[in-house]
């Protein structure tokens, strides 16, 4: 009730009833609350208040996280980088956990079908050193080649369209 309150309440009265909203006893439904700080987030940030939005939205990214709702999690995740809060996609599985984030984004494009000249342009790398990452990359991942890296990677977020499987807040920036 306090939800709907706010969202159609003048800005003067609105961060009262968001307040209310967002109180952890009057929440016995978790999508509900998660809903309740997405929305105050989204209210904070766009009255210039990020600081004061990223606790709301790091909220409501932990429960969408916990209730595997991916779409409400990305879109709670596109806030918090608004907000100024990196965010970092969610662990992944233990084959990919060998691997640093540079040979992840760099086999996440390979997978895409991308050449090694197109990835170092992208990444501002050379294509013989393209070429050395993916060699160490494919043992770790247990392929042989790129046309195995799209299944090898499963569903991880492809670097252009960050938070797929749902992102987890980096440490505080």
């Amino acid at each position: 009730m306090h939800r709907a309150s706010a969202l159609l309440a003048d800005p003067d009265e609105a961060e009262a009833h968001f307040r209310a909203a967002t109180d952890p006893v009057t929440a016995p439904w978790p999508f509900e609350h998660a809903l309740a700080h997405l929305n105050f987030g989204e209210w904070l940030r766009r009255r210039r208040r990020s600081v004061e939005a990223r606790p709301a939205l790091g909220t409501a990214l932990e429960i969408f996280e916990r209730l595997d709702a991916r779409p409400w999690a990305e879109r709670t995740a596109a806030e918090l980088r608004a907000a100024g809060v990196a965010v970092v996609p969610a662990a992944a599985p233990e084959a990919l956990s060998g691997l640093t984030p540079q040979e992840l984004q760099i086999a996440q494009l390979a997978a895409q079908g991308l050449t090694n000249r197109d990835i170092g342009a992208r990444l501002y790398l050379s294509p013989r050193t393209i070429g050395f990452h993916l060699h160490k990359i494919f043992p770790k991942l247990g392929v042989t080649g790129r046309a195995q890296l799209r299944d090898a990677l499963g569903d991880l977020p492809r670097p252009d369209r960050p938070g797929v499987p749902p992102p987890r807040l980096a440490t505080d920036v």
